[in-house]
């Protein structure tokens, strides 16, 4: 009968009863869908000049509207892989040698980057790499570059609105603090609306109180506008507390992963990257540390 609930409808139970059978399955196949990762980095090898591996094997997952860690020393391989992700690789003479990049269902790796833009992924590169004589404004519109929308205006009022302290610096970026310039660039990413941020070494330079205060607007800015991001650091502690989940590498591959409370509370991570052990913290030197890292490699 027309406007019954097929949940409540006694006159006509087999046609109900199939009613409720179709509808059913519906979500749970936007379920599914809906829980497959937004970016999946399957088996990559990454050479650079056809000589030096770098990447050797490496897997990750990111779940779609998530903070995932990517956590490891200098030299890890973390930013090689970001360069992996967005195309950027090709820059520096390195190519994805074996595996596959997906993200959002299609494979990425090979693409040149600024159509991977147009798909949906920008980096925040270390260092921040904004351009120093252009004001903050002219920054923001650089990184609206792929789109052809009017709204452009209002999108440079939401970047102010998470970084008020941009609207009123004039000048140019040039003269901006190193926490007003990492905010610069993080803003510059949004004005690309991606669906997904890939964030490389965001605390640099910054002082603790600055290294608080972005990593309290990246959680916003992931909580309000469900923007994915991959954030490559080395303060563990900063990206721990705002990631859901965490990749540790270790020359070249991933060695450790689990939940962010599961790799705070592992001993390992504490003795090498949140100094948990404090005064007694040991060195790599130190036989038992050593055999507890080669265990991971």
């Amino acid at each position: 009968m027309p406007g019954t609930s097929p949940g409540t409808t006694k006159l006509v139970n087999g046609k109900a009863r199939m009613t409720e059978t179709v509808e059913a399955k519906r979500p749970r196949q936007s379920a599914v869908a809906a829980t497959a990762p937004l970016l999946s980095v399957r088996n990559i090898e990454v050479v650079y000049d056809n000589v030096i591996l770098v990447l050797r094997g490496l897997s990750l997952e990111v779940p779609r509207g998530s903070i995932v860690a990517l956590l490891g020393a200098n030299g890890a391989g973390k930013s090689t892989t970001l360069k992996a992700i967005s195309g950027l690789l090709k820059t520096e003479d390195g190519e994805v040698t074996r595996g596959e990049i997906v993200f959002d269902g299609e494979r990425i790796n090979g693409i040149d980057p600024d159509k991977i833009v147009r798909r949906g992924i920008f980096q925040v590169m270390e260092g921040r790499r904004i351009i120093a004589d252009m004001t903050s404004v002219e920054n923001l519109k650089l990184g609206a570059f792929t789109r052809s929308d009017n709204e452009v205006g209002s999108d440079i009022d939401m970047v102010f609105n998470y970084f008020p302290r941009l609207k009123e610096r004039t000048g140019l970026a040039g003269y901006l603090s190193g926490g007003e310039q990492q905010m610069l660039a993080i803003g510059r990413a949004l004005m690309a609306r991606p669906k997904m941020i890939l964030m490389d070494e965001p605390s640099m330079g910054l002082s603790p109180l600055l290294v608080k205060e972005v990593f309290a607007i990246i959680r916003d800015i992931n909580r309000d506008l469900g923007v994915t991001i991959l954030l490559v650091e080395q303060n563990a502690r900063a990206a721990l507390s705002v990631a859901s989940h965490g990749y540790i590498m270790e020359q070249g591959k991933v060695v450790l992963d689990g939940s962010a409370s599961e790799l705070r509370d592992n001993e390992d991570v504490k003795e090498f990257y949140l100094g948990g052990a404090g005064d007694q913290r040991k060195s790599f030197k130190n036989l038992k540390s050593f055999k507890r890292r080669k265990r991971w490699l």
